[in-house]
């Protein structure tokens, strides 16, 4: 923190009278972020803090004649500078001086949720707390006396819900009504017991007129000396007053350890505990005190110590089997819909480059992605539905025995089961494990937790090598698979490159709520625009790049030796145009380039036509699906009517064990370019960078040869 005052450069109060400038804080899962896009609606913009790899947003909206810029920090338990998230956000209060901080509570998790408030409440800022949910704290039979809470805290409480936009209007007319003086504000600093108050009252006489940053609370320095933050300490090193200063700390510090047989900073952290306490039980009443919650009666089977895991596993089992059961039928429309288009086209067009480029180019790379569009919405839609209920961060405690025999614990799975929607935010996930090294092994293994990117390709396979009725079953084995080989690279990588001991385990578990059709709905549609976007921008666009490389250059004697049929009576035009392209595709580019790599994926059963979509797909993956449909479209002499499974199914240079070989290497080797450059940000590392991409190949490469063989050798 020695430099912090350098990460925010911007002007740190906002100009004008009628303008309020306001830092929104909270835990994750409060619904911080569900309010902040309430309050400011389509008028945000987002980038990252200035000097650090963590995502800022900010927004501006309009009430009662005031432009209000809000800030939404990211979400963290606590100020401690433990991780990027908890340091960015203290930094930004201490060095931006927000006017107000509005600090937004679950209301079903007081407890936890207010040992945030109570570190906002030494940094002695312009608190207002904001108790969301509250609709579900009514609904549980509790009763909060606000009166007697706003005494406690020295802050004013508003209650809201996100959920039905209760009480929006009251929490925008107490920030006007604050900032313009309407009403009294309330100003009251937590109190610890007087063993510690006399500490620190006795640290922050000595500092007081010593320290240079007079813009920064002496009391809260005072606090922060005595928890031994390291950040504090690094600011006052290098200063002539350390000297004095850190012989008074010293004395104090082990005072504290003396008489209460604790580390200071443990003892202050029971210490907020405690007025937290003490705090809920004065101003909280329920009703329902002693019925067991619906929460509860759920959690006692989910989460039970023997039947979490299988439970689990059931319900992706279960998501696996729907999405690719109900997922069939509208593939096939849309599968039929661009079989007719391109059959239609190919009589209206004339033979041209620009034909070609067209049908066997765009609509065979762009359209055999799009045929996909309905699996990925069932699966991101299903994994919406968990995200909602509150059940996926109930899976980071059904994994954390198991993760903690590996060295991490269940909080680093919460990572690796975003990592089941897209890598890129996956791998920023990891931000919030404060031990390096879990950070880093989380992200090593979170390529091997299958993105909905590869679906495409794993839908294609199977829909080619495998009965309707097993569709499902490998499916899930594939994603079970990658799994498998993450949580066994985590444990390889604890008990070698990083043997330190993992931080404890802390994270709340939410009520289950009921899910909002309108969020999961648009969700699902924020994940089907991106898979479009991108189909109509990279996949497009690497789609006509492979058509070029895979066209040309020509073989003379080849087109010379076609040109020739073509002129003998009654040739079949059309047949030997097809022809002559998969007899030039080997002589091309992209065949040259395929065939060099040959010798090593020979022995994992793929040709030079995998290769050429196995190195596309660094790109990004459904890529690999757009080039087989382009070098099919280009090499397949009945292309016009064919799918590309029945491509694949009727090419002898393909089995079944070839097809799982496949599934298995796009499945571990490196998900993308841009999951490889998020790495890169996060680790801050060229090294572990490069042993990422190396991993990764080499698991999927070993693995994938695992697989071939044995299959082979069953004759699959």
């Amino acid at each position: 923190m020695g430099d912090s005052a350098g990460f925010f450069m911007g002007d740190p109060s906002v100009a004008g009278d009628k303008e309020i400038f306001i830092a929104l804080a909270g835990n994750p899962n409060s619904g911080k972020t569900s309010i902040f896009n309430i309050l400011a609606g389509a008028n945000q913009k987002v980038g990252n803090f200035s000097g650090v790899t963590v995502e800022k947003i900010e927004g501006t909206f309009k009430h009662r004649g005031y432009t209000v810029r809000l800030v939404d920090l990211p979400g963290t338990y606590s100020l401690s500078p433990y991780s990027p998230e908890e340091k960015v956000a203290r930094d930004f209060i201490l060095f931006q001086k927000p006017d107000m901080v509005v600090n937004i509570v679950d209301a079903t998790n007081l407890e936890r949720n207010l040992v945030l408030t109570t570190q906002l409440m030494d940094l002695e800022v312009e608190l207002l707390i904001v108790f969301n949910m509250i609709d579900e704290v009514e609904k549980q039979g509790t009763r909060v006396d606000y009166t007697q809470f706003e005494k406690l805290f020295g802050a004013h409480v508003i209650p809201v819900s996100a959920m039905t936009r209760f009480g929006i209007s009251e929490l925008l007319d107490h920030i006007v009504d604050i900032k313009s003086g309407n009403i009294e504000t309330l100003k009251y600093k937590h109190q610890y017991s007087d063993k510690i108050e006399d500490e620190i009252r006795a640290l922050s006489e000595i500092i007081r007129d010593r320290v240079v940053w007079k813009h920064l609370p002496t009391r809260w320095l005072a606090i922060k000396l005595i928890e031994h933050d390291p950040d504090i300490i690094s600011m006052f090193r290098p200063f002539p007053c350390w000297a004095s200063v850190e012989n008074v700390l010293e004395s104090l510090r082990e005072k504290i350890r003396r008489f209460e047989n604790k580390e200071p900073d443990v003892f202050l952290a029971e210490e907020r505990m405690a007025f937290i306490r003490g705090a809920i039980r004065e101003t909280v009443k329920n009703e329902e005190e002693e019925r067991e919650t619906p929460t509860e009666k759920i959690d006692n089977i989910l989460l039970h110590r023997f039947w979490g895991l299988p439970i689990f596993l059931l319900i992706m089992y279960a998501i696996f089997q729907f999405t690719f059961r109900l997922g069939e039928y509208p593939m096939q429309w849309i599968d039929r819909f661009f079989q007719f288009a391109t059959r239609s086209l190919d009589v209206l067009i004339p033979a041209s480059m620009l034909k070609s480029i067209f049908l066997d180019g765009i609509i065979a790379g762009v359209g055999g992605v799009l045929v996909f569009l309905p699996n990925i919405l069932i699966l991101f839609l299903c994994i919406s539905l968990l995200e909602a209920t509150g059940y996926m961060a109930r899976v980071a405690f059904v994994m954390d025995k198991l993760m903690h025999r590996l060295g991490l614990h269940g909080k680093s799975f919460i990572p690796m089961i975003t990592g089941f929607g897209c890598t890129v935010p996956a791998l920023m996930a990891a931000r919030t494990l404060r031990n390096r090294g879990d950070r880093i092994t989380t992200m090593m293994v979170v390529p091997f937790f299958s993105c909905g990117a590869k679906l495409p390709l794993y839908t294609v396979v199977i829909s080619a090598f495998f009965a309707p009725s097993m569709a499902g079953n490998v499916l899930f084995g594939i994603y079970l698979f990658g799994v498998i080989i993450g949580l066994i690279s985590a444990r390889l990588l604890k008990s070698t490159a990083f043997k330190d001991e993992s931080e404890p385990f802390v994270m709340e578990l939410p009520p289950y709520r009921k899910p909002s059709a309108r969020s999961m709905l648009s969700q699902t549609w924020v994940r089907a625009y991106l898979y479009l976007k991108k189909a109509g921008t990279v996949i497009l666009l690497a789609s006509v790049i492979i058509w070029f490389a895979g066209s040309y250059p020509k073989n003379a004697e080849v087109h010379k030796r076609h040109e020739t049929l073509r002129q003998s009576p009654g040739a079949d035009i059309a047949l030997l145009q097809r022809q002559e392209k998969a007899e030039q595709l080997p002589h091309s580019v992209a065949g040259k380039i395929g065939k060099f790599f040959e010798p090593i994926s020979r022995p994992l059963g793929f040709d030079w036509r995998l290769n050429i979509a196995l190195i596309n797909g660094l790109a990004a993956k459904e890529i690999v699906v757009s080039t087989m449909g382009t070098i099919y479209a280009l090499g397949d002499t009945e292309s016009d009517s064919r799918t590309l499974a029945e491509s694949l199914r009727s090419d002898p240079a393909y089995s079944t064990a070839t097809g799982l070989s496949f599934m298995i290497f796009v499945l571990l080797y490196v998900p993308c370019i841009a999951s490889v450059a998020v790495f890169f940000r996060e680790s801050s590392s060229k090294k572990w960078t490069f042993l990422f991409v190396l991993y990764t190949l080499s698991v999927a490469w070993i693995a994938s040869l695992a697989v071939y063989q044995l299959s082979s050798l069953l004759g699959l």
